[in-house]
């Protein structure tokens, strides 16, 4: 097995569109959405087995999660876990892996993945991933991995392609960041675009050069520790200064600027489990076209829901179609599936309302 390659996986999130079931205390990334009895980092971490060491995955996480992160995956050592004391987006932490990283291998290739996605085609995804790692060790450029739409989804980026290498890789032309309805229907028709699946490969060097480059506001916080990394110092060190970076993500702080971006055209039945509406699509539905993951439902004249409680609650409804129940011990949302991407919205409320009672 390739000793140089590594795995950064973002678990840092609160995934507020998943909102009543993922909360600041528990997100999404921890919960066992599918009824499969492993949780969303469970399942990310069990895929990545056979194709790198396991001593080779990094878990980015807040400080908080770190209880949650070592009970979840005991075999990860604690100097794989790497603790935010402040959300920064995922610029900040990217780099922040990048710069650990290469204090422990200067030739290390990374692939960057979130925590909370699903993959349906396994041994499709591991040549994926394979052929995404030969790749970068060849050209040292960055490489982001496109899914083929199937909807005009507006919660998604995407990758316009260009110029094509062979049957696999393009050229990147643009990134577009959640699009409006409109456009992403062009976008669907068009044929030429992509979803951005949010997984990324480069090599150690190619990401931290083009840091210092595209985002030096970022780089200079790293560049100031390189005496660190690796040492019991480097925590303490994060602890200071990691609030200087700024937050901003890390399409907009590189991949947007950056010059050599190519796109592996993919299809392992990916799918970012970001909304209600995702676990819908994914789940199995019965015959009325409704989603009830581990839940009592009696449903009368309703269809095309998704419907979830967090206890053995039975949930009674009548005429209810193309909706999201969701119930939780101290909150319900019930919202059409069609305005799920306001759920963020109605979080926001919540706080404004209520404190971070709710939250």
């Amino acid at each position: 097995m390739d000793q140089n390659r590594y795995c950064v996986i973002m678990c840092g999130g609160i995934g507020s569109r998943f909102w009543p079931y993922s909360r600041k205390a528990m997100p999404k990334q921890f919960i066992d959405f599918l009824g499969t009895g492993r949780s969303l980092l469970q399942l990310t971490i069990d895929r990545l087995e056979g194709i790198l060491p396991m001593q080779n995955i990094i878990i980015l996480t807040n400080e908080q999660y770190a209880g949650i992160v070592h009970e979840q995956l005991p075999g990860i050592e604690p100097g794989q876990v790497l603790l935010e004391p402040v959300m920064r987006n995922t610029a900040p932490c990217i780099a922040w892996a990048a710069w650990h990283i290469k204090a422990l291998n200067p030739n290390a290739k990374i692939m960057v993945a979130p925590s909370d996605h699903l993959i349906l085609k396994h041994k499709d995804f591991v040549e994926s991933v394979i052929r995404a790692y030969d790749f970068i060790d060849r050209s040292r450029a960055i490489l982001t991995f496109g899914v083929k739409p199937n909807r005009p989804e507006t919660g998604y980026g995407y990758i316009q392609e260009g110029d094509r290498l062979d049957d696999y890789f393009s050229t990147v032309k643009t990134f577009t960041e959640k699009p409006s309805k409109e456009l992403a229907n062009l976008f669907l028709e068009s044929g030429e675009f992509f979803w951005n699946s949010g997984m990324f490969f480069w090599h150690v060097d190619t990401i931290i050069g083009a840091m210092r480059s595209h985002a030096p506001e970022i780089a200079d916080v790293f560049d100031h520790a390189n005496m660190f990394f690796g040492t019991p110092q480097e925590q303490e060190f994060i602890n200071q200064h990691y609030s200087d970076c700024p937050n901003i993500s890390i399409d907009y702080a590189v991949l947007e600027k950056a010059y050599d971006v190519f796109v592996e055209k993919v299809d392992f039945g990916w799918s970012d489990l970001g909304t209600w509406g995702s676990v819908y699509d994914n789940s199995p539905k019965n015959r009325d076209g409704n989603v009830t993951p581990n839940t009592r439902v009696l449903a009368f004249e309703s269809n095309n829901n998704v419907i979830a409680a967090q206890s053995d609650k039975l949930v009674v409804v009548s005429g209810l179609n193309g909706y999201i129940v969701a119930d939780t011990p101290d909150a319900l949302l019930i919202v059409p599936k069609n305005d799920e991407q306001k759920i963020k919205n109605y979080v926001n409320e919540a706080k404004t309302h209520f404190g971070d009672k709710y939250l």
